[in-house]
């Protein structure tokens, strides 16, 4: 079974709403690779929260996609590939290395799939 592991927000405030985060919850920071303007990850040690900036409001803010950590990326694909949806599975943009593929579900709600999560972080070499 595939495990929900993180979920993403998007907002103009990285840097408050990921304060706001830890304070009430206590979440703890994991990275946070351009400071206060760039994204920042929390994690609870189970479950990761990424906090994304929308400086130019490439989406609207709020929920923005959540990540599967999975056993095998390939089965998965097969999978959805399966399914013949709109929007096949796509490896992540150079540089992003907290999951190997984005999907859509059939209404379009964007999924990251990694197999080895936000903890391992490491560069997808494709398969």
């Amino acid at each position: 079974m595939a495990q929900l592991r993180h979920l993403a927000i998007k907002t103009e405030n990285p840097g408050k709403l990921a304060a706001f985060y830890k304070e009430i919850f206590g979440l703890t920071e994991l990275h946070r690779p351009r400071g206060d303007d760039g994204p920042v990850y929390l994690t609870d040690g189970y479950f990761n929260l990424a906090i994304l900036p929308n400086t130019n409001q490439q989406a609207r803010s709020g929920l923005y996609h959540f990540g599967f950590l999975v056993e095998n990326v390939d089965e998965v694909v097969e999978k959805i590939n399966r399914l013949k949806l709109s929007r096949p599975p796509k490896p992540r943009p150079k540089g992003r290395p907290y999951a190997e593929l984005r999907a859509s579900d059939p209404d379009g709600n964007y999924f990251d799939i990694s197999e080895h999560g936000f903890q391992n972080v490491k560069p997808f070499k494709g398969k």
